[in-house]
Formats: C-alpha cells, sequence, structure tokens
C-alpha cells in the first residue's frame, strides 16, 4: 500500500511537471509581437528613402533578449560606414510598449523596377526558453528617372561613310551623381573611329560628377555597312557599378536607316545594260560613277572584282587599270583618272576594260549549271555588285550517210536520173551548261526528195509538210549534264534526179535551224546547219564522183 502510495505521489509531480513545461512552452504566440515596415511606394533614384520600422508587445509577457534586423533593398546608398544588412539589439520590451525605428537610404535603379526591404525581429518571452522571430517585408516600385538619356543619330546615312552622332545626358536630382557609366550597343556593321570625350573604351564612357541640372554630350564619330534600307538599331544604356554589378538607370534605343549613298555606280557590257552573255564572247565593260550629292569626292581608287568559271582572265585587258591576277581585281587609281582625283557634285566618270568568255569549261558535277559571271565594283566604300547570265549552248549536227547501220539503202550511187535512191539523215541534239527547253529542229526537203516514212525511233515526234515540205522535229526538253545528255532522230529520205539535174551534185537536205529556250536566261538560242547535197561529206564510201548525178546511160 505505502509502495502504490509513493508511485502515485510520484506521478502526480512528474505529470504536474511536464504540464507547467508544456503550459510556458505554449502559452505565448508570436501573434502578440505586432510588426510594420512602411516606406515609399514610389520612390525616384537617388531619392532619399526613408523605412519606418513599427513593433509593439501586445501581451502581457515581457519580452527579452530583442534583436532587430534590417535590409535595405538591392543596390541601395546607405550612410557611409554602413552595410545593407543591419542588425541592433535593442531593450526589453514591456506589455504593452510600442516603439518605432527608422532608416535612411538613397534607392538606385531603372523605371518600374521593384525594390523590397525586409525587417525581422527576434525575442524570447520572459521565462520560456523559446526563442521567437516576426517579420515583413515592403517592395516599391521605382518611379521615372530624374535622369536624361537620349541618342541623337541622324534618320538615314549612306553605307561606309563616316558619320557623327550624340549621347546626351543630364540629371535633375538634388544629390550628386558620381560615378556614371555610359555604354553604347552598336549594330553589326559598324565602325568605331574615334569619340569626343575619349572613353574608357570605343563603347564606354566614365561621367564626371553631375550636380543637380548639369549634362553633357559625347561625340561618337564612325560608319556602318549595310544593305539599302536595311534598319540598324543603337542601344544606350546610363548606370553605375555598385558592389561589383553594374545597375541599370535609363536606356534608349534608336534605329537609323541605310539610304542609297549618292555615289552611284553603273554597269554595261558592249553597251547594253543587262547583257546576256554567250560562251566565246569577247566582253567590253564599262563601270560607271557618278556622284549625284553636294560631297567632293577626291583621291578615289575604284577596284572591279571578277569572278566566274566561263571568264578567261588571261584575257583581260585595260589601258587605265592595273590587272591583279591573284585576286582577280582591277585597280583605277585616281593618279591616272581624272575623274577619281576630283568628282563634284553632278560629275560622271567612267573606266573599262575587256575580257573574253571560253568556248568551253569543265563541268565539275552533277546539277553544276546556270553559269554567270559577276563583278563587284568598290569605289570610296561604296560597293556595288553586278551578275551576268551566261546562255548555255545548243549543240546540233545535221549528217546523211548511205551507208549506215540503221536503214538498209537503196538505189544507184551515184544517182541516176529517174532512178530513186534511199539516204539515212541523223540530227543530234545536245545541251551544255544550261537546261533547254521546246527544243525544234526544221528543215525544207528540196522537191526531188521525199520522206519513205522510216524513222528511228519509231515514236519520235518527226512531221512533214507536203505543201511546204518542212520537216519538224520537236525535241522537247534536254537537260545539261556532266556526261551530256543526247537527242537523235533517224529517218530515211528517197531521192529521184530529173534530167536536168545531171552533172550536178544536188542538194537532198536544206539548211537545217535548231531552236530552244535557254531555261536559265530565258534567250532563244539558235543553232544553223548548211544544206547536204549527194557528195554526203559525213560518208566515206562515197565523194563528189559518187554524189554527180549520171544520165540514164551511165554518162555524166
Amino acid at each position: 500500500m505505502r509502495k502504490l502510495l509513493i508511485f502515485l505521489v510520484g506521478a502526480i509531480v512528474v505529470f504536474s511537471l511536464l504540464g507547467l513545461w508544456y503550459y510556458q512552452r505554449n502559452a505565448y504566440s508570436k501573434e502578440v509581437m505586432k510588426l510594420e515596415l512602411l516606406g515609399p511606394a514610389n520612390p525616384k533614384a537617388f531619392d532619399e528613402a526613408e523605412y519606418t520600422v513599427k513593433y509593439k508587445n501586445n501581451g502581457n509577457i515581457t519580452l527579452e533578449y530583442v534583436r532587430l534586423t534590417f535590409e535595405y533593398p538591392d543596390y541601395t546608398i546607405v550612410p557611409e560606414g554602413e552595410k545593407l544588412r543591419k542588425t541592433e539589439t535593442v531593450d526589453d520590451i514591456y506589455p504593452g510598449q510600442e516603439r518605432t525605428v527608422s532608416f535612411k537610404g538613397r534607392l538606385v535603379g531603372a523605371e518600374n523596377e521593384t525594390r523590397e526591404a525586409k525587417v525581422s525581429i527576434s525575442y524570447r518571452p520572459k521565462n520560456i526558453k523559446a526563442r521567437y522571430e516576426s517579420q515583413t517585408s515592403h517592395t516599391a516600385v521605382m518611379a521615372a528617372s530624374p535622369l536624361t538619356l537620349e541618342l541623337d543619330l541622324p534618320q538615314r546615312i549612306d553605307s561606309g561613310r563616316t558619320f557623327s552622332f550624340w549621347i546626351n545626358y543630364f540629371s535633375n536630382t538634388d544629390y550628386p551623381v558620381d560615378g556614371l557609366r555610359v555604354i553604347m550597343d552598336y549594330p553589326a556593321g559598324f565602325g568605331f573611329v574615334q569619340s569626343k570625350p575619349a572613353g574608357l573604351d570605343k563603347n564606354e564612357w566614365q561621367l564626371d560628377l553631375l550636380n543637380k541640372a548639369e549634362g553633357g554630350r559625347i561625340e561618337v564619330q564612325g560608319n556602318l555597312q549595310g544593305d539599302v534600307y536595311e534598319q540598324k538599331n543603337f542601344r544606350i544604356t546610363l548606370g553605375l557599378w555598385l558592389d561589383g554589378e553594374f545597375v541599370l538607370l535609363k536606356e534608349a534605343t534608336r534605329a537609323l536607316s541605310i539610304m542609297r549613298p549618292s555615289l552611284y555606280i553603273s554597269q554595261t557590257i558592249n553597251g547594253v545594260q543587262g547583257y546576256i552573255a554567250n560562251p566565246g564572247d569577247m566582253l567590253h565593260y564599262e563601270i560607271f560613277f557618278r556622284n549625284a550629292g553636294q560631297q567632293v569626292f577626291e583621291n578615289m581608287f575604284l577596284v572591279v572584282r571578277l569572278d566566274g568559271r566561263p571568264l578567261d582572265l588571261n584575257s583581260v585587258r585595260t589601258e587605265d587599270g592595273s590587272f591583279k591576277s591573284g585576286d582577280n581585281s582591277i585597280i583605277f587609281d585616281w593618279q591616272n583618272i581624272p575623274q577619281l582625283r576630283y568628282l563634284g557634285s553632278g560629275d560622271e566618270g567612267k573606266v573599262d576594260f575587256w575580257v573574253k568568255l571560253k568556248d568551253e569549261w569543265p563541268i565539275l558535277g552533277a546539277g553544276d549549271k546556270n553559269f554567270s559571271v559577276k563583278t563587284v565594283a568598290f569605289i570610296s566604300q561604296i560597293k556595288e555588285e553586278f551578275v551576268t547570265k551566261v546562255n548555255g549552248k545548243l549543240k546540233f549536227s545535221q549528217l546523211a550517210y548511205f551507208q549506215n547501220e540503221i536503214f538498209a539503202n537503196m538505189g544507184p550511187i551515184p544517182p541516176e536520173v529517174g532512178k530513186e535512191t534511199t539516204y539515212t539523215v541523223i540530227w543530234r541534239a545536245q545541251a551544255a551548261y544550261n537546261d533547254l527547253g521546246g527544243v525544234k529542229v526544221k528543215t525544207i526537203l528540196p522537191q526531188s526528195v521525199k520522206l519513205t516514212g522510216k524513222i528511228f525511233p519509231e515514236d519520235a515526234h518527226l512531221t512533214f509538210d507536203s505543201e511546204s515540205r518542212e520537216v519538224v522535229w520537236e525535241v522537247g526538253d534536254i537537260e545539261a549534264q556532266q556526261n551530256p545528255q543526247e537527242r537523235s532522230i533517224a529517218f530515211q529520205i528517197a531521192f529521184t534526179p530529173t534530167a536536168d539535174q545531171q552533172g550536178t551534185v544536188p542538194s537532198i537536205v536544206g539548211s537545217s535551224q535548231a531552236t530552244a529556250i535557254d531555261n536559265w536566261t530565258q534567250n532563244t538560242l539558235q543553232v544553223n546547219t548548211l544544206e547536204i547535197d549527194t557528195s554526203l561529206p559525213d560518208d566515206n564510201a562515197v565523194d563528189m564522183i559518187g554524189g554527180t548525178v549520171i544520165g540514164p546511160g551511165g554518162e555524166i
């Protein structure tokens, strides 16, 4: 019984101590600590921003060991010697007691950027070992910056011509701003020449200290390469370095367009603009240059670069220029050309040279076709490119045989008055360098000649008009290939000499005309052949004697 009593008393003591500990641990709620952080809603850069921290003990227990921590927003200029994070130990806070503390700094940032300040307070209620913490924050949205940054750019410039633009800046804040940097982002094709004042680099400048209502200007000179009417964007930023980071304060973007230069270059070949060349042509180039603006050009060079496999660069000839085979260029010096020495407003000049196209050039592989030659002319940083298309070749031949492997011909050789002799006519067509379309061949048969009806291949599109005596072969399209594709047709004709042809070598096939459309240049190509007589120049078994018509008795 005694042991049971001792056990019950012990249990009661233990549970009482546990209950006291639980009460002390949970009887306090951190909600009784009221914490507020007040600050500016829309501060301007460099204006002094004041943050007010209010805290109050709404409970009935004294708060001890109190530490208050305040964090300025990023990129805040704080009083000298202070840091962005500041922790203070404060006196005990009695029940119902309220206190206020303030912090001041200058926020730095661009318009519409957010800046967040934070505050926390930690403490321990009296007679409670647990430590509590309350925290809150305040977010400000930066107002329009009191700093002005502008780009003064021309709206249009000539490609390659040196021009100037200006960067204007101004401060309207009461705070003297030091350490400002201007950074320029140039578009592709911009070439920096110089700036006034000189910068830390070609695209960065450090500004002197700016007081209120003070500003300045930076002049930048450079040139810009680009295509006509191309838009080029320039971007400039204003900021300063804080804690190793560049803080943006202001930015501006402007665009300009490349206009057609006032110095014009044009070209003719053999007196024609837009000339289309043929293999084997001799090309007479004339390069014209004209000053359509007000600025005077002096001491210029004009360089013409030649390019294209059909060109025979060994044939280049020029009277006033100098040809360099290394880069296939012709240089015209102002010392030899008066108009390059001085080209006033409205003045025009000209240079010329000659170069021949090859008759033949190698085909390097499948799809190697549609040829052209190119000239690129440079003058005073102005560049013009001219492309001249080159016609392909329509290759055509007309042959006639008595002895051949296609048709078995019959009749007397030499031909005899009143007796029929048959011959085989072969037409062959090829395309070189460019694809050809609508290829067609025509000829006229003499009165004493007719078709026998034998054609190979049998499905070839060959027609004959008995009234006009015109033979037409509709070949169709022929592709230009590395190994030339040949289209051919063979047809048999019959010739019966008349008495008045005795002793002559008469024609059996008239001159033929082959035509085609060059699919690359859209030009019409034409090839004419000579007529063929009974001497059959392509048949080794027949000669002039064998082609002379004899009489019925064999006499000439």
